[in-house]
């Protein structure tokens, strides 16, 4: 009898079909290493999409993130005055930290998120009034 499965290993996504035998076939099975033919190698499966992250509308003057990772530090402060091109957060993904920068001048009037805080591309980080 024949099974199908799924297995993943380091990431990487491998369909397999595993054969179940009869108990008595076990002793014939025993084969030194030295001479056991080579693993098949199961080809490799492309990994199903992540579903696309829902679109959240940002209203004007609100700062967003431009990747998904987790905020390391918010820059800024409410009541703090900023110029377009000033840094406003850095945000972690994957062990690389990226600076965010304002893409609007005014005075922070809103900060939605702080340091450790997860976030999703999109998701505002703050408003600019």
């Amino acid at each position: 009898m024949q099974k199908k499965f799924r297995i993943s290993v380091d990431g990487r996504s491998y369909n397999v079909v595993v054969e179940e035998l009869p108990s008595d076939i076990g002793a014939a099975l025993s084969v030194p290493v030295e001479s056991a033919a080579a693993p098949a190698v199961a080809a490799p499966v492309a990994a199903a999409p992540a579903p696309a992250a829902a679109a959240v509308a940002a209203a004007p003057g609100d700062e967003v993130a431009p990747l998904a990772g987790v905020v390391d530090s918010v820059e800024v402060r409410v009541g703090q005055t900023v110029a377009v091109g000033d840094k406003i957060a850095t945000i972690e993904a994957m062990k690389m930290k990226t600076e965010v920068f304002a893409k609007h001048a005014g005075t922070v009037t809103r900060i939605a998120v702080k340091a450790f805080d997860s976030v999703d591309t999109g998701q505002v980080l703050l408003t600019v009034g």
